[in-house]
């Protein structure tokens, strides 16, 4: 496959991944540079059919009912009020009145808060169960759909956000195209992806959780996404490289990916309430302890994640 960004053949093997954090394959996968641009990707991509065996039925957060289960719906609550806002300024400076789409919305939780601040929400996804979700647990109206064929009138949203979405799509211009056909003309599309340019990868590696291999086709550093942004007709307007919820839950999880709550749940480890709470805690206290790390290399510019927003080009 040529480069997405620069169309060059040329590239050079980085390492050799496998699925450290729901093992789902003991198979290595090569990752590779190219040799003109320094865009990093899986080289080969999985076919279709076997990508999806490496994704787990129920691997986005699911509310429990439990007391392990609520402490960690308040967590997530508290950790993601950074995209809340980031999302809300977008809305609110966009003058728009359309909806606020997000694509790969999981179980909604992220669009139930901002459906708690007045706005208007829908939400997209791949899983029907997740959707049920989205839908019963957090009151946001979801459809189960690809975006490139997504039954929705053109320019109807406000905004459409992809949190970690674009790194895995084979196709990525086809999915910001469509982003833009949906948007209302002065609307605006916020994409987070993470960042391999970064101190965490540096440090760790094939090992650095960001790579997420073999999930993630491709392994943006910030000039990388801008540049496919602009190559389908978008205008950046503001950059950010921290995140609460991703960046230093990145390194623990990095460190310790059996300690990950959803990695726990998706591979069965927990016994019982109190082994969950216990480890729930020991991850806690790691992510803690990532922060001064992950909030340094994000103030050098080298934040483990970049979330971008971005408008129409004139």
């Amino acid at each position: 496959m040529s480069c997405l960004l620069c169309h060059s053949d040329e590239f050079a093997e980085l390492f050799r991944g496998t699925d450290r954090l729901y093992r789902t394959t003991a198979e290595r996968f090569p990752v590779v540079r190219c040799r003109s641009c320094g865009l990093v990707r899986m080289e080969p991509a999985p076919e279709p059919h076997r990508l999806a065996a490496y994704y787990p039925r129920n691997y986005w957060f699911k509310p429990e009912a439990s007391a392990a289960g609520r402490l960690e719906e308040m967590y997530r609550r508290l950790l993601i009020q950074d995209h809340v806002r980031f999302v809300e300024r977008a809305w609110r400076e966009s003058g728009e009145t359309g909806p606020v789409l997000d694509v790969g919305c999981g179980g909604g939780l992220f669009l139930g808060m901002l459906r708690e601040r007045g706005m208007r929400v829908m939400g997209l996804d791949a899983s029907v169960e997740a959707a049920n979700v989205a839908w019963h647990h957090n009151r946001v109206p979801t459809l189960c759909a690809d975006l490139a064929r997504v039954p929705l009138p053109g320019g109807s949203c406000a905004v459409v956000t992809m949190f970690h979405v674009v790194e895995h799509l084979a196709d990525p211009h086809s999915y910001l195209r469509a982003a833009r056909e949906l948007m209302q003309p002065n609307g605006r599309l916020v994409v987070q992806v993470p960042n391999i340019d970064c101190w965490q990868f540096a440090l760790l590696g094939p090992s650095w959780n960001g790579v997420d291999v073999p999930r993630h086709l491709f392994d943006f550093r910030a000039r990388d996404i801008v540049k496919l942004l602009e190559s389908c007709g978008f205008a950046v307007v503001r950059k950010k490289q921290f995140s609460w919820r991703d960046n230093p839950a990145g390194l623990a999880t990095s460190i310790a990916p059996w300690l990950e709550p959803v990695a726990r749940r998706v591979r069965g480890t927990d016994r019982g309430q109190l082994s969950s709470l216990l480890k729930d805690a020991a991850y806690l206290a790691l992510v803690l302890a990532a922060v001064p790390f992950a909030a340094l290399e994000a103030a050098f510019g080298a934040g483990s994640t970049v979330m971008v927003e971005a408008r129409r080009a004139a």
